[in-house]
């Protein structure tokens, strides 16, 4: 009689076809479909001393599978309540919204080009006059105020950053 093929083995040349099969009975959901195999094979390496002497050790893991899919989808409970909205987060508060507002703006001004930024940060973010910001930047106070319409043009159409602005959070 010729000595059982190891579980390794067994994995290799199985799991491929397991997964092709887990993935139609969870209605093509991958991530599910890769659980169901591996709690599958996790139960036949269990048993693994009884299920390699089996005439078809595949039709068992096979079996197992099913089984275990159908087990799932009885229960009440699968662990997913689909949400429109996200619920409450500790980084509604505090200095975890102090940090969320940072990134968010930190993302936004890399949207604007360098001199639009610049304009950005002396003029609202460090409360220069135009004529102190046309100064530093060596340009006319026309293209201070040109820069500082385009750039806040801009930002109003990142998403999420005005409602992070009105908001009074300030970073």
């Amino acid at each position: 009689m010729p000595e059982p093929p190891d579980f390794a083995d067994f994995v290799r040349r199985r799991s491929s076809a397991m997964l092709r099969a887990a993935w139609l009975l969870t209605g093509g959901d991958w991530a599910l479909a890769e659980d169901l195999v591996q709690t599958a094979l996790g139960e036949v390496w269990r048993r693994w001393d009884r299920v390699a002497a089996m005439e078809s050790a595949e039709a068992y893991a096979h079996k197992v599978m099913v089984n275990t899919f159908l087990r799932w989808r009885g229960r009440r409970w699968t662990g997913e309540i689909a949400s429109g909205a996200l619920p409450e987060s500790p980084s509604d508060s505090g200095a975890f919204r102090q940090v969320d507002t940072r990134e968010s703006l930190r993302r936004a001004l890399c949207e604007l080009t360098a001199k639009q930024r610049a304009v950005i940060t002396l003029r609202y973010f460090e409360d220069r006059t135009e004529t102190d910001t046309a100064q530093i930047m060596g340009c006319s106070v026309g293209t201070v105020k040109s820069q500082a319409a385009k750039a806040l043009a801009r930002l109003r159409h990142v998403p999420g950053l005005m409602d992070v602005l009105l908001g009074g959070t300030a970073a």
